[in-house]
């Protein structure tokens, strides 16, 4: 097993090399391959979930390997980085999301119809970079990795997209880049002060009392200005990633204009490498900043559920609705991590996983419908129960896991950060949970307006689910109900590991 995380991370490669040998004019072969492809990870991940030591605190499956040198003086000497990789309990849910969410997401590209074979090799390559986000124990490899979903993801938007495809593609590379921007030369500061590029070993260096990065007057002293800016700096990057409010309207557009694969890997997987980096850097490297501004963090995490949610009410596009929806959701995040114990942390990830399943259940749901009726206009549509009911009725059941319906994992998500915040911060909290009220409110006027009421009759007779599409439906909606019923399939692998990062936050 010690290079399992290498094989799993760059499986989809033979999926790639496969694809350069058929001929583009086979879209059948070319799409099958593309989606058959995606399940090798898959059953990887699940090899690797049951193989996984909950009880462990630390990281499993390790793997170090020599990689490249930096030339450093004139003595022939270097500095190695080295590829590292390996998964603890904070990054073992987010790769098993990832291996889900990229074989529904491949279903659902099914749908596109023109240039298939150099839209799977994007896709892949994408997976690629999600899974290596993930699995990275190293700045320098988490950033290759982090490159390696934005620019494939550009051009999944820009080309396969609909009428201001371009438009969006464009506005998401300009936020996402200057996000990485950003996080570049935090990444360079903290390596130039600890001399070390491997996450575990930047974390030590700056939270131990006895080196004399943190003793003051002591040479190389890192002084408390200096850990605030790059605090904050990666805290910008990670929140255009999330996106936090201002930084959120890249989304908007890329989630209206994009295919429905682009929008199930966005929202189902790409902005929650910001949730799970704020844990894994922010939280890790600089405890007592995270700590000190956790209400911030938590009133930013309100505004966030508060306008997303407003907004998502006056909306009469789906596409828009739920995009400002993923916006108030992803306020949820925020509000776990500013709880900082471990009831709020362990809320955080679950909405991470959560949110990623319900989110690209429902934009697959009304990719399925546009496909049908030519439209998301909610003032369009109605009554569409009658001639599509199995569509409707999991759009119906998506919408009440993201209200947070007990006996879905929208609600465990939700209980956890919630109670989290309500132990540290009960008058944010309390401010917080109206966005769950106008959540509910939102949500059912949207699902009344679609499948309700009186239907038009160019509606009627219009088809129902097809054999492939019934497959990311079932598959979505059966993990949101198992992690609702049993959230231990989540909490098991993380208990370990929050006890090592909670008590370092004052949790």
């Amino acid at each position: 097993m010690a290079n399992f995380l290498l094989w799993l991370t760059f499986s989809p490669l033979i999926g790639i090399l496969v694809l350069a040998f058929i001929p583009k004019t086979q879209a059948g072969l070319v799409k099958a391959i593309g989606v058959i492809t995606t399940l090798i990870p898959l059953v990887m991940v699940v090899v690797l979930y049951f193989r996984f030591d909950h009880t462990a605190s630390g990281l499993q499956f390790m793997l170090k390997r020599d990689w490249i040198t930096i030339p450093v003086g004139n003595q022939g000497q270097g500095f190695p980085i080295r590829f590292e990789m390996g998964v603890d309990g904070l990054s073992m849910p987010l790769v098993l999301l990832t291996a889900v969410i990229a074989t529904m997401a491949s279903i659902a590209g099914l749908a596109i119809n023109k240039r298939w074979k150099e839209f799977y090799v994007l896709f892949l390559i994408i997976e690629i970079g999600m899974l290596g986000v993930f699995t990275s124990l190293n700045l320098f490899q988490f950033f290759v990795f982090f490159e390696f979903t934005i620019i494939p993801m550009f051009f999944l938007m820009g080309i396969w997209g609909y009428i201001e495809r371009e438009k969006a593609a464009m506005k998401f590379l300009l936020y996402n880049g200057v996000g990485s921007a950003i996080m570049f030369i935090v990444f360079i500061a903290l390596f130039m002060n600890t001399m070390t590029l491997n996450m575990f070993e930047i974390k030590q260096v700056l939270t131990d009392p006895m080196n004399q990065l943190n003793i003051p007057d002591a040479p190389g002293y890192l002084q408390e200005t200096v850990r605030f800016g790059l605090f904050l700096a990666l805290f910008i990057a990670f929140a255009i990633k999330i996106p936090v409010v201002p930084f959120h309207t890249w989304m908007l557009k890329a989630y209206q204009e994009a295919n429905p694969a682009a929008i199930m890997i966005s929202s189902g997987v790409l902005i929650k490498i910001g949730g799970y980096a704020l844990i894994r850097m922010n939280a890790a490297f600089f405890p007592e900043w995270m700590n000190q501004l956790s209400t911030l963090i938590a009133v930013l995490g309100v505004i966030n559920i508060l306008y997303g949610a407003v907004l998502a009410f006056v909306q009469s596009d789906l596409k828009l609705m739920l995009a400002y929806s993923s916006v108030s959701h992803m306020g949820i995040i925020l509000l776990g991590l500013a709880a900082m114990n471990a009831q709020g942390f362990q809320g955080a990830i679950f909405q991470m996983v959560s949110h990623g399943l319900i989110a690209a259940l429902m934009f697959y749901m009304v990719s399925l419908i546009y496909q049908r009726t030519g439209t998301t206009d909610i003032r369009e549509l109605g009554g569409l129960a009658k001639s599509m009911p199995m569509i409707s009725g999991v759009l119906l059941t998506a919408m009440m896991a993201s209200v947070g319906l007990p006996g879905m994992s929208g609600f465990v998500s939700e209980f956890l950060s919630f109670v989290g915040l309500f132990g540290s911060k009960p008058v944010i909290a309390a401010v917080g949970a109206l966005g769950l009220i106008f959540t509910a409110v939102y949500l059912l006027r949207t699902i009344l307006g679609t499948t309700f009421g009186p239907m038009q009759e160019r509606y009627q007779g219009l088809a129902d689910v097809q054999t492939a599409e019934v497959i990311p439906m079932i598959v979505l909606l059966s993990l949101v109900i198992l992690i609702g019923v049993y959230p231990a399939i989540l909490s098991g692998p993380l208990q370990a590991t929050l006890q090592n990062i909670v008590p370092r936050i004052g949790g």
